[in-house]
C-alpha cells in the first residue's frame, strides 16, 4: 500500500475527507473484491502522481457500513471525489488508470 494513501473509518471520515481543505478521492471497496483490487495500483499511481493536490483514501465497505449505507454504497469499487465536504462525483466499477485521472481532473 502506497504511503499516500490513506485507510479511512466510520469514526475518522468526517475529520480526514470532509473536513479536509484538499479535494479527496474515495475508493469505497472490500477485500473480497477482485474489481476492487484491480484498480488498487491504479489508486496508488494516482496518489502519487496527485500528491498535494488530491488526498486517496480506501474505505472497507465491510468494516466502515456506516459510511457505506450514509452515501448509499450499492456496489464496489465505487469512487467518489469530495470537495468542500460535499461529493462532487462518483465513479462506478473498475475503470483503468486513464478514466480515474479524467475523473479527478474534470472534478478539480
Amino acid at each position: 500500500m502506497s504511503e499516500n494513501i490513506t485507510h479511512v473509518t466510520d469514526t475518522d471520515f468526517d475529520v480526514l475527507v470532509l473536513k479536509s481543505s484538499t479535494p479527496v478521492l474515495v475508493d469505497f471497496w472490500a477485500t473480497w473484491c477482485g474489481p476492487c483490487r484491480a484498480i488498487a495500483p491504479a489508486l496508488e499511481d494516482i496518489a502519487s502522481e496527485y500528491h498535494g493536490r488530491v488526498k486517496v483514501a480506501k474505505v472497507d465497505v465491510d468494516s466502515n457500513q456506516k459510511t457505506a449505507i450514509a452515501y448509499n454504497i450499492r456496489s464496489i469499487p465505487t469512487l467518489m471525489l469530495f470537495k468542500d465536504g460535499k461529493v462532487a462525483a462518483t465513479q462506478l466499477g473498475a475503470v483503468p488508470k486513464t478514466a480515474i485521472a479524467r475523473f479527478v481532473e474534470q472534478a478539480l
